[in-house]
């Protein structure tokens, strides 16, 4: 019920979704009248759609704490409770991040043994992509808790991507052993010693470079890094707007050029890295982009149902057990 558009984007989401798999039952959560008259209008009747009525909603500008004490009958809240409860498998939203994850921490618990959720992503990366994390789950992580996201960042990336042993590195501000601050050497110590394809210190420049699968780090710098990228994608494409519309020479250069500016824009294009993950949670949270439109929210469907056949949650679990015997 919330984000930046609305339930349509949701349930129009829901068609595209439910049409692509025929086993996927969805249950769509929030204002029962309002849902029921666009389910009506976009899905007509489906048997493997469902409304489940919700009271309230958590507006986008709304404080963790408040959503998690005043708001027990929110859209976000009922919907992490299915979860809780086996009704549903997985949770999929566009909204308030900070309340998503305060409810989900306080609903579903952590996984016995993790510290701290981290949020995780997928963005392009040459010959492929990366996973970085924590994306602003977690301001500060000490060694502990970055060894931990490498271990949730490394099934993660294994289980989307179909990579056996993904390679996971560490954000510092050096590739040398000696660079950074004793948290993330004393991390790196942790990584060297475990079973993961750790690879060691990549600096901001190489996040795309193709050199890893997985990228570890605070949820400050990666929060940072993150939206750094988008401004920076941002400004480019205003460059090459500004720089092929400024005559008509340039104008008639653009349209030589369109057929792989479209290529570029295709492979660049966010909503295909839209689902963030809430990992180190004792069930499925996927966090959609607020300002997600259908086909950018049905790819955060696709991750939750990549997270539930493979049970994320039970193979980290599984995978901290063994690293810590």
């Amino acid at each position: 019920m919330s984000g930046d558009l609305g339930a349509e984007v949701v349930v129009r989401a829901a068609k595209i979704s439910l049409d692509k798999h025929p086993h996927l039952h969805l249950i769509l959560v929030g204002d029962e009248a309002e849902l029921t008259s666009l389910v009506t209008r976009i899905v007509g009747k489906e048997t493997r759609l469902a409304i489940h009525a919700a009271s309230e909603v958590v507006a986008m500008s709304e404080g963790p704490a408040d959503a998690l004490r005043k708001k027990k009958d929110s859209s976000m809240r009922v919907a992490i409770n299915l979860v809780k409860e086996g009704v549903a498998q997985a949770c999929v939203s566009a909204g308030n991040t900070g309340a998503l994850m305060a409810t989900a921490k306080f609903v579903l618990k952590m996984l016995p043994g993790i510290k701290r959720p981290a949020i995780i992503a997928e963005l392009p990366a040459i010959g492929g992509t990366v996973h970085m994390l924590d994306l602003g789950a977690n301001t500060v992580s000490d060694p502990q808790q970055l060894f931990q996201f490498a271990l949730m960042g490394s099934i993660v990336t294994s289980d989307i991507r179909s990579i056996e042993r993904p390679r996971v590195a560490l954000l510092n501000i050096g590739v040398e052993d000696t660079k950074g601050h004793d948290t993330v050497r004393d991390a790196a110590d942790l990584l060297h010693s475990s079973g993961l394809d750790y690879i060691g210190f990549i600096e901001g420049n190489e996040i795309f470079s193709g050199k890893t699968d997985v990228v570890v780090t605070d949820g400050f710098t990666g929060n940072v890094a993150v939206k750094t990228m988008e401004g920076t994608a941002g400004l480019a494409a205003h460059v090459l707007r500004r720089g092929f519309t400024r005559n008509l020479f340039t104008k008639m250069q653009a349209l030589v050029a369109r057929p792989v500016l479209q290529r570029i824009s295709n492979e660049m294009d966010s909503r295909n890295y839209n689902g963030a993950s809430f990992v180190g949670l004792d069930g499925i949270v996927i966090k959609s982009h607020g300002s997600a439109d259908s086909y950018s929210f049905q790819h955060a469907i696709e991750t939750a149902l990549v997270e539930v056949r493979k049970q994320v949650p039970l193979q980290i679990g599984n995978l901290l057990q063994q690293e810590t015997v």
